[in-house]
This record gives structure tokens, C-alpha cells and sequence, in this order.
């Protein structure tokens, strides 16, 4: 029994560290632009993809790894500089809508460039597995979990002791200020979309030894990030990180002691219920209103 649940567990914190880095994506753009980056799950499925094909041309894992995070990272200032930018006197709803037409038109490019097979990774580790408490854990779910604490980490570092981190910061408060102290906004929202391409790069990367991946692979790992990052509190990099563990383990859990087929709809039942009880989530900012 505590074998069983063991085993549930690791899975759920490991596709919960997932979830996780791609809502970091969803907040960081979030933060700078108050825009809803929809298309974040392709750079998920490009890092993935693009690593793939570099490996098969001979390109060692870890030049390949950089290579596909860095081609992530160069489509996500494209996004912006060619799609949010020309639109930035438009509203949010219009912006939303051209993310989610750049991740149609990703995701049809990345099936004209590598069809619709699965693909997949070597695992980072020769040792594939290791037996904790009578449970199995792959040694590839401890490598997702390594990389996203350094990722986080990273971020903690960035954003309380870089002069671009803090610029971010100032942005996502007040735009208006930040430019009149000399913050220049147009780069700010570029470097943030080039940070959030490189998470969603990144956790492509990680988890494509053990789900493998495809051109269509964003898709449900992108919504499922926005979820988390609703049920956190979009905007809180802590709800953003909270949030994608809850929801990995929930669904685990769900797909282990009820049935795999209601394992999705747990991700809609759980933000249906934290924005009834919790509109802003769990660590959204509270406003109080003088009336």
C-alpha cells in the first residue's frame, strides 16, 4: 500500500515539476504584459522536437539541449517583436488571441518539419531507475526535479538582484512609472517572452525521456501549465510552482485510486473550484476596494 502510493506520488511531483515551469512561462509574460501567452506549450514542444532532430544529426545531447533551447528562445523575441508589438495599443483579448494563433501556426510548421511521429530522448542518466520504499522512481523524474529547483532558484536570483529582473518587476507594477524612470518597456516584454520560450524549452527537454514527444505535445501540457498557474495565482511565481505540484499529484492520484480517464478533467475540476472559492488563487494579490 505505501509502495503503491510512493509510486503515485514521485510520478505526480515529476509531471507536477513539469506543469510548474511551463506556468513560470505563463507569469513571466503575464507579469510584463498582462497578456496570456497561449502559445507557450509549443516552445515546450520545440525544445522537445528540436532536440530530437539535432541528436539524430550527430550533435552531442548536451550542445543539441542548448542548441534546441536556444532556438526556443530566439522564437519567443520573435513572437513578440513580430506579433505583440505591432499590437500593443490593442487589448487583451485581441493580444490572447494572437498567441493562440501563433501556436496554431507553431504547432502546423512543427508537423510540416517532423510529421506526426513520436519521438524520444535518451534518458540523462546510464542508471534508468531506482527503488525507493518499494516503489520504482526513474532516475529522469530527479533530473526534471533537479532542473526545475535550479530553475527556480535562478529565478529567485534574477528577479531580487538583476537590474533586468528588477526592470521586469517595475513593469509588471506600473508601466507607466517604469518608463518615466527610463525602463524601456519593449525590451522588458521581449526579454520576457525569451524567458518564458527557454521554461517551456527547457521542461520539453526534461520530460521528453519519459513521455516522449510530438508536434501536438503542447497542447494539453500548455493548457494544463495555465491551470496551474490560475490555481497559484497568475502573476505569483510561488502559486506558479505550488500550483503545478498540486495539480501533478492530484491527477496522479486520481488516474491511480479512481480511474486514468478522469485524470484531465481534474486539472478543469480543480480551477473551477479555486476560481469559485479563491477568484485570484491561492497566492493572487488581494485588493481591497474603498468603497
Amino acid at each position: 500500500m505505501l509502495a503503491e502510493f510512493l509510486q503515485y506520488l514521485f510520478s505526480g511531483i515529476t509531471t507536477g515539476a513539469i506543469y510548474a515551469l511551463v506556468a513560470l512561462g505563463f507569469t513571466l509574460v503575464y507579469n510584463a504584459s498582462h497578456v496570456i501567452n497561449f502559445a507557450q506549450g509549443e516552445f515546450l514542444m520545440i525544445g522537445g522536437m528540436a532536440t530530437v532532430s539535432l541528436l539524430a544529426l550527430g550533435i552531442p545531447l548536451p550542445l543539441a539541449i542548448f542548441m534546441a533551447i536556444l532556438l526556443a528562445g530566439i522564437l519567443g523575441i520573435l513572437l513578440q517583436r513580430l506579433a505583440i508589438a505591432p499590437a500593443k495599443h490593442a487589448d487583451v483579448i485581441t493580444l490572447i488571441i494572437i498567441t493562440i494563433g501563433a501556436s496554431i501556426f507553431l504547432r502546423g510548421l512543427a508537423q510540416l518539419i517532423w510529421g506526426k511521429e513520436l519521438h524520444a530522448l535518451p534518458s540523462f542518466s546510464s542508471t534508468e531507475s531506482l527503488h525507493v520504499g518499494g516503489a520504482v522512481m526513474y532516475t529522469q523524474s530527479l533530473w526534471v526535479l533537479g532542473i526545475a529547483t535550479v530553475i527556480v532558484l535562478a529565478l529567485v536570483v534574477f528577479f531580487k538582484y538583476t537590474l533586468m529582473g528588477k526592470a521586469i518587476l517595475a513593469t509588471s507594477m506600473n508601466k507607466r512609472a517604469a518608463q518615466l524612470v527610463g525602463i524601456r518597456i519593449q525590451w522588458v516584454l521581449m526579454i520576457a517572452f525569451m524567458l518564458a520560450a527557454t521554461l517551456g524549452a527547457v521542461a520539453g527537454v526534461a520530460i521528453a525521456p519519459i513521455s516522449f514527444t510530438t508536434y501536438d505535445i503542447g497542447i494539453m501540457l500548455g493548457l494544463k501549465g495555465f491551470v496551474a498557474a490560475a490555481i497559484g495565482g497568475l502573476g505569483s511565481g510561488v502559486g506558479a510552482v505550488v500550483g503545478g505540484l498540486l495539480l501533478g499529484i492530484a491527477e496522479t492520484m486520481t488516474a491511480g485510486y479512481i480511474s486514468s480517464e478522469y485524470k484531465d478533467a481534474v486539472a478543469f475540476l480543480l480551477i473551477l473550484l479555486i476560481l469559485f472559492f479563491m477568484p485570484r488563487g491561492l497566492f493572487g494579490s488581494r485588493v481591497a476596494e474603498r468603497v
